[in-house]
């Protein structure tokens, strides 16, 4: 399935290892020993990011269950290691859509930045239309002033 390559730095590895584990099971409830509180979570729908890892934790804990059928189907790392493109597809209703987690961690395993990208626009708008609907009210306080 998916392989950790040779250069990714035993720290990344594990906790790489662990958001695999944690994905598969549909239970991030350790996602918190992996992430940097100031984490950075860019959304395919916002051009602002989100800042601290409770907004990353918010959004990635209901992205997961908006997703169905979801797999990742090929990893790409940087390099230094320190970055990995995870391509991913998934459901969301009667919208099949494929996407990337961009993640970039630091020397410690732990996640700096989590970036989603997604397509086509109708999967891209049906994620967007289920994310909003569970989570207007509470993901904008995480916004990062431009």
């Amino acid at each position: 399935m998916i392989e950790l390559a040779q250069h990714i730095p035993p720290a990344v590895a594990s906790s790489l290892k662990l958001w695999h584990e944690m994905v598969a099971k549909r239970d991030l409830g350790e996602l918190e020993s992996i992430v940097d509180p100031n984490a950075v979570f860019r959304s395919p729908m916002a051009a602002t990011p989100y800042g601290s890892s409770a907004a990353l934790s918010l959004a990635l804990n209901t992205v997961i269950n908006v997703f169905e059928d979801f797999t990742y189907y090929r990893q790409l790392v940087s390099n230094d290691g320190l970055s990995v493109v995870l391509e991913f597809g998934a459901r969301v209703g009667d919208r099949q859509l494929k996407g990337i987690d961009l993640i970039t961690f630091d020397e410690r395993g732990k996640i700096v930045e989590f970036e989603v990208m997604v397509r086509p626009l109708s999967g891209l708008q049906a994620l967007g239309a289920e994310m909003g609907a569970r989570l207007a009210d509470k993901l904008p306080a995480y916004k990062i002033a431009g």
